[in-house]
């Protein structure tokens, strides 16, 4: 019997609350506010093994690191995009398909709707579809699905809250995002 390649996981701080990050050797495959226990039914969906950081390999302690700095340096708006591999194992082919292309289609400081974003995919009926692939987006902030808004710019569902959604947006826009969440 096969063994499942690990995932390690670790809490990650930030002005939006805790983030949790996982990684493989190759990749990051998480960066979500799920909690310890949704983190790792998550990854066991994605046929991957959760670890503690203390049962981590050194390359996925180096992504989880580097992560945790991009994470960093974007939410105090030092940076705008991400480098660290990724790998959307997590993601149902659906929403790999609109997380993947959320920062061509909407660039940092850009917003569209979810109705706009399903006519970019391909799928003008699909924005409820589209809404449901962007909440299970196992990348949040390092994909930006928080620069989907509902129809006339309403902030609507997002996985850290409608707090941080706005924080996030006004980030992005040049203003000033709330002190703290």
């Amino acid at each position: 019997m096969r063994t499942p390649p690990t995932a390690a996981l670790a809490a990650h701080r930030t002005p939006l609350g805790s983030l949790t990050l996982a990684a493989t050797d190759e990749a990051l495959v998480l960066c979500a506010f799920d909690d310890r226990e949704q983190a790792v039914a998550r990854i066991a969906r994605g046929d991957l093994t959760a670890v503690d950081t203390d049962a981590a390999t050194p390359a996925q302690l180096r992504i989880i690191e580097e992560a945790g700095r991009q994470v960093d340096a974007y939410l105090e708006g030092r940076s705008r995009t991400f480098t660290v591999p990724m790998d959307l194992r997590l993601a149902t082919p659906f929403s790999r398909t609109t997380v993947e292309r959320l920062d061509s289609l909407l660039p940092y400081g850009v917003t569209g709707t979810y109705a706009e974003l399903a006519a970019a995919l391909g799928r003008p009926r699909a924005a409820r579809a589209v809404g449901t692939a962007l909440g299970a987006n196992p990348l949040c902030v390092v994909l930006p699905c928080h620069r989907v808004v509902g129809s006339g710019g309403r902030l609507t569902g997002y996985a850290g809250g409608v707090e941080a959604k706005r924080f996030l947006l006004d980030l992005e826009s040049g203003g000033t995002p709330a002190a703290s969440l």
